[in-house]
């Protein structure tokens, strides 16, 4: 099935739009739209994918994005399987920049605004009291509606935009390189690594569901992801061991062969790599335990 990379998202009637979503399983489809969203997990798991940046998710995760910045929230494996009971819950919140008139942003009165609104280019993470501050809104925001969901908004924003608790997603100086030609070849390449990573991956395989020859493929994924297919496989890898030590319900061994990867040692070094811990010092960060 193909799947728009370009998201449109449209209202014939307001100006900021906000959904509350309740599915199986969150969007799968890895996309991209010319609207600011801010986002909240409520309830699910997986892997959050935003640019260039690869990173599980759970709830509390909460996002603030600038237009046209690819991205995909994957449930775990196990929200896909027939008959589950599991729900996933999210609020997102769309608007775009001209939403208020072209030159709204530029008044002295909303300059704090307007450059967090441009620093929201490479997308912004928020933590700690903001995570709350975000959910208690938006779900005040969902029984708003007219003067008082412009209001609220502007009054949200500018409280973001001073909050010292927003991290930047993407590396510094992304760019979305991607065109929406591509959606169908990007998607397969995603969702076959998100369904096979616990398995070895060959890139002939991955580069003939591309339609491409294995140097090809590699050139062309570098150059729009902004790191090599190894690197984006192990960082996924990478991403379920983190969730995986944070259940503390494997030793580090077990959670190396469960992610995908073949040795201790390699596992240990490429987790220092991406975390910048030992898989012990994360876990005891995490949890409390050694």
């Amino acid at each position: 099935m193909k799947a728009p990379l370009l998201k449109n998202i449209e209202s014939q009637v307001l100006s900021v739009t906000i959904q509350e979503l309740r599915e199986p399983h969150f969007d799968p489809n890895w996309h991209f739209h010319p609207h600011y969203q801010l986002f909240t997990v409520l309830e699910g798991t997986g892997t959050r994918l935003i640019g260039d940046s690869i990173q599980p998710f759970e709830p509390g995760d909460t996002v603030f994005l600038g237009p046209d910045i690819p991205h995909l929230w994957r449930s775990d494996a196990h929200y896909f399987e027939p008959n589950h009971d599991l729900t996933t819950h999210g609020i997102v919140l769309y608007f775009q920049e001209d939403f208020l008139g072209k030159a709204f942003f530029n008044l002295p009165e909303m300059h704090a605004i307007d450059q967090f609104l441009k620093e929201s280019k490479r997308g912004i993470e928020f933590r700690g009291e903001a995570r709350q501050r975000v959910r208690t809104e938006l779900l005040g925001l969902t029984q708003a509606d007219g003067f008082e969901r412009i209001v609220r908004l502007l009054a949200l924003l500018n409280e973001l935009a001073h909050s010292a608790e927003g991290v930047p997603i993407t590396s510094y100086g992304y760019e979305n390189n991607y065109k929406v030609s591509e959606t169908e070849r990007m998607q397969k390449v995603h969702t076959y690594v998100l369904q096979h990573f616990k398995e070895e991956i060959r890139l002939v395989e991955v580069a003939s569901l591309a339609g491409m020859s294995e140097a090809a493929f590699c050139r062309y994924f570098k150059t729009r992801a902004n790191k090599t297919f190894t690197d984006f496989v192990n960082e996924i890898r990478i991403g379920h061991a983190c969730k995986l030590l944070q259940e503390d319900r494997w030793s580090v061994s077990q959670t190396a062969y469960e992610s995908g990867f073949d040795t201790l040692s390699n596992f240990n070094r490429l987790f220092k790599k991406v975390t910048n811990q030992t898989p012990r010092e994360y876990r005891k960060a995490y949890t409390g335990k050694a």
